[in-house]
């Protein structure tokens, strides 16, 4: 209908985005930046008529400060009255009272969405969308660059509505039955619709579509969306989690009625049913919870089950919310048992077992079991540096979870009394992961943290993104035939990755490599690896000296953590090795006070050191939706704060700076951020250094030496990933520069 539209380019490239997308919710993304353009405007936002409710709801929109707008069609707001009238508006100032009162005395702009964000809303175009009369939605074009709407902007309005509503009619004024969209997009027939429904249960119904018609499940999942008008959610395990509230619902009656209540990394609820417009079904899943703000969704009954834990036979330990309901029933029985009997109950062995499997699955790199008094036990996990709630397990079994977990780890399940350390190992997927594990007493219970060990081979030095600058001083430092090198940072910084990282670049045939480490995380070919047991007294400073006599280039020590191994490690650099080790210091220069405060002679450690490199990790932003924009003056004041006046020319960044923000979307599970890059501050010794070493000088004048000498700071190297775009100002906020 519409090929026969007057179009320009744009229009153009418009009709052909439609005619490429099969539904609304795959095209937005590309029509959005279209239309915008079309007007030179800021934002936009589609809403669709929902019939039952006599609303509009804004389920397409630009912006993501507000989650869900609705408005009523009535004249009480500016989309209710087009919606109502039917006729175009163009409003160039909605603030303006007596503009709105002149077209219809109840007419009123809601400021609210204004006060809830940085936005101002300066004018708008609002168009109904129609199709053969029908009103299913309405098109609102918010703030147009250098002035208002005009006439003609009201005439490409009118013709990009109607697009829209030709396009996609049946998605915003929905379909008679659930599955009619299927039959409008050609991928079944109304015979085969008409005899699915005899069986008159959902769950039977997509079965049989799926395998008997081979219809695909995001397919049935799109014509179920067009029907109840609410988002289609698939089965998104790094997602979506169960949302946990102090109320549980019963997992039977959940599976019984095909509802899940799940949540995003943001905790945000959203209830997914299989029939949302089940009104009284809905209403005792909000009384249930006890909470008024969720979203809500259509999933197929089998991803439903799937998140409240029902899997195949023989795929793994079960999902938690189907434990947890387990152990519920077994409170009692619990309670009459000793914790020596219960740690071995099946429910519990499943139970740890699947916090483990969550852990690997989501990439996290540390695992807390938390008690609380009086309260279930939280079950958190860091996942890229930042520490979430993943589960709870009821108190009666908190102390049967801590018993198996020690028995897992080889600890004393009797000695509740002192801190136990040891480590355990599990199979994901045919790989051995291994585990260090820490318990701690503590007022409420015992507590533990695991530490989930990185697996595999060493990450190529390449991938390590460091700057140029650091990476040419890098290879300048360990092509030396002597001298020790230090990677120094916190715990989890990532220090046993960049040494491996450079042992892998130094790792030819011709390098005798030995290493002692605790525990062996990464392991190369071509290294001799050795794992150091204090218990035993095989210790660091022990596996130095017995490295010494046999004949190695490069030794790797896994930490200085005390005067011995420091004396016995430069000692080593001074009769010919290359040393590489790590400490735990929070920067560069930093790290020669604390050493010279162990008792080393400055002399041989200065004449010893080549270089020092301190590194954090921090967020990056999602490739998948990350957000250029123009940086403003108070963002380049930021960087130029951050980064140090007197070195910013060294950026080149000229006048106009692109910069990236996070914005979230269903791969980085709607945080903006997915992984984490290091940032590093690499001090070179050099002879100016090495004299101020001597001298034993303050923190303050070998920083200044070391910037003199090249050094960039940790703060500064973490600007240069903003400017890339590999990170965004509030993580280089968090990171420490907070002015």
């Amino acid at each position: 209908m519409f090929d026969s539209l007057p179009s320009s380019p744009l229009l153009q490239s418009l009709q052909a985005q439609l005619k490429e997308y099969p539904n609304l919710m795959a095209a937005y993304e590309k029509l959005e930046p279209l239309i915008l353009q079309a007007f030179d405007a800021a934002r936009m936002s589609l809403f669709q008529k929902r019939a039952q409710q006599q609303d509009l709801v804004a389920r397409f929109k630009t912006g993501q400060e507000t989650k869900e707008i609705k408005v009523p069609i009535s004249p009480a707001s500016i989309a209710g009255y087009v919606a109502m009238s039917q006729q175009p508006l163009i409003i160039n100032d909605p603030y303006d009272d007596e503009q709105l009162s002149s077209i219809h005395q109840r007419l009123r702009f809601d400021k609210k969405f204004d006060r809830a964000s940085q936005f101002k809303t300066e004018c708008i175009l609002c168009i109904p969308v129609m199709n053969a009369g029908v009103m299913m939605g309405v098109m609102q074009i918010i703030n147009k660059n250098g002035a208002g709407f005009d006439q003609k902007d009201l005439e490409t309005g009118m013709q990009i509505a109607e697009m829209l509503g030709d396009k996609f009619r049946y998605e915003l004024g929905g379909t008679k039955n659930p599955f009619d969209y299927l039959v409008l997009r050609g991928l079944t027939t109304e015979n085969v619709i008409e005899d699915v429904a005899k069986l008159n249960n959902t769950r039977a119904i997509v079965s049989k579509l799926t395998t008997e018609f081979r219809i695909p499940e995001n397919e049935i999942g799109n014509a179920l969306s067009v029907h109840y008008q609410v988002p289609f959610i698939d089965y998104l395990p790094d997602t979506y989690h169960m949302y946990q509230s102090n109320s549980r619902l019963n997992l039977s009656y959940l599976k019984r009625n095909f509802v899940a209540v799940i949540a995003d990394a943001h905790e945000n609820a959203t209830v997914l049913m299989a029939e949302p417009n089940n009104a009284a079904l809905l209403m005792e899943i909000e009384s249930a919870l006890g909470i008024d703000s969720y979203e809500i969704a259509v999933g197929l009954p089998t991803h439903i089950l799937k998140y409240l834990g029902e899997t195949s036979a023989g795929s793994g330990p079960g999902d938690m919310d189907e434990i947890l309901d387990e152990i519920g029933t077994s409170g009692e029985e619990l309670e009459d048992q000793s914790d020596e009997m219960a740690e071995d109950a099946p429910a519990v062995v499943r139970l740890v077992s699947r916090i483990l499997h969550d852990a690997k699955r989501l990439n996290a790199s540390d695992i807390h079991i938390d008690p609380e008094k009086g309260a279930p036990t939280r079950v958190r996990m860091r996942v890229d540096g930042v520490v979430r709630d993943i589960n709870q397990v009821p108190a009666s079994h908190h102390n049967a979870v801590i018993a198996r977990i020690k028995i897992m780890s080889s600890l004393n399940i009797a000695e509740k009394r002192i801190p136990q350390d040891g480590k355990l190992a599990f199979k994901m997927s045919g790989q051995p992961v291994e585990v260090r594990v820490a318990t701690i007493p503590t007022v409420a219970g015992e507590g533990v943290v695991m530490r989930i060990l990185a697996t595999g081979g060493a990450m190529p030095i390449e991938k390590m993104n460091l700057s140029p600058r650091n990476m040419n001083m890098i290879e300048a430092m360990i092509k030396k035939p002597h001298g020790i090198m230090l990677v120094v940072g916190p715990t989890g910084s990532g220090k046993t990755t960049t040494l491996h990282a450079i042992l892998g670049y130094l790792n030819t045939p011709d390098k005798k490599i030995w290493t002692a480490e605790d525990p062996v995380e990464i392991t190369q070919p071509g290294l001799q690896q050795v794992q150091v047991s204090p218990k035993i007294g095989f210790t660091f400073a022990n596996a130095l000296r017995a490295f010494l006599r046999a004949d190695p280039d490069i030794i790797l020590i896994g930490e200085m953590r005390d005067k011995e191994t420091a004396h016995a490690g430069i000692e080593a650099s001074l009769t010919g090795h290359l040393v590489l080790s790590t400490l735990h210091t929070n920067s560069a220069p930093e790290t020669i006070t604390r050493l010279l405060d162990l008792g080393l002679d400055p002399v041989n450690f200065s004449d010893a050191c080549v270089g020092i490199l301190a590194q954090r990790l921090i967020r990056t932003l999602c490739g998948s939706c990350r957000e250029p924009y123009q940086a403003n003056e108070d963002d380049i004041a930021f960087l130029k704060r951050q980064y140090g006046a007197e070195y910013f020319d060294e950026l080149e960044l000229g006048e106009n700076i692109t910069l990236h923000r996070a914005k979230g979307c269903d791969n980085c599970g709607d945080t903006g951020y997915k992984g984490r890059t290091g940032v590093h501050e690499l001090l070179s010794m050099t002879n100016e250094l090495r004299a101020l070493v001597y001298k034993e000088a303050a923190v303050s004048k070998m920083k200044a030496q070391a910037m003199n000498d090249g050094m960039r700071t940790l703060t500064q190297d973490a600007i240069l990933k903003v400017v890339k775009g590999d990170t965004d100002i509030p993580q280089v906020q968090i990171l420490g520069g907070s002015d």
